[in-house]
């Protein structure tokens, strides 16, 4: 899992790296509102934590930013003790929960982990990411660095097959039978011709290879540096 940290105290940073990296997770830091907001627009995290007194831009304006480009991951505010306001202001804004300094690490873990957990309950099996790759089989969107992106449907059904089977080999023959179940365009070729097409439409935006071609074995969607 990986979490995006939005704090200018180097303290604090290391404190908060040290525990969530022996915990397994992966951490991204921004030591400006700024950064940390091109970081949320741009990458997929599972959890933000995010300081409300932050150069550039104060973390209040971050949150609302990410918030209006209707990107869901959960927010963890940091607000300085008694600033009642201030925390209103940050659920009010689009935050999920706060926690106030000084903080006892094992509760900010407990809240990070509780985040997630909730996150994920909340859309079990309907959507899938892989790296800056986001697609949701309800909604039938595909989305690139939160970037909508028009697939045919062929095109998407091919994606939701890779998604599904991520990380490991898919045949051709495997493809062929979801997408077209009644046999009737299984050439090889229509699915290369595909693959191609989806390549083109994500490297416009995103230029990881995602989708590798395993020869004479298939396609196979992986994880970026995986």
């Amino acid at each position: 899992m990986k979490v995006l940290v939005v704090e200018d105290d180097v303290d604090i940073i290391k404190l908060i790296k040290i525990v969530l990296e022996k915990n397994k997770f992966e951490v991204e830091i921004a030591e400006t509102g700024t950064q940390g907001l091109q970081y949320a627009l741009s990458k997929d995290f599972d959890c933000i934590v995010l300081d409300i007194g932050l150069p550039e831009i104060d973390g209040l304006e971050v949150c609302r930013a990410i918030r209006n480009h209707k990107i869901t991951t959960p927010i963890l505010i940091l607000s300085a003790f008694g600033e009642t306001d201030t925390k209103v202001s940050g659920l009010n804004y689009g935050a999920d929960d706060y926690i106030e300094k000084p903080f006892e690490i094992k509760e900010l873990l407990a809240r990070i982990h509780a985040l997630i957990r909730r996150s994920k309950q909340q859309s079990p099996d309907q959507s899938y990411s892989c790296g800056s790759l986001k697609i949701d089989l309800v909604a039938r969107s595909f989305k690139v660095k939160h970037k909508d992106v028009s697939l045919t449907n062929n095109e998407f059904e091919i994606m939701a097959f890779l998604f599904k089977n991520s990380n490991r080999i898919v045949s051709i023959d495997e493809l062929s039978d979801y997408v077209w179940p009644n046999g009737d365009r299984k050439e090889t070729n229509h699915v290369n011709v595909y693959i191609s097409y989806i390549r083109k439409k994500i490297s416009a935006i995103d230029t990881t290879p995602y989708i590798i071609t395993v020869r004479y074995k298939g396609f196979k969607l992986i994880e970026p540096d995986s």
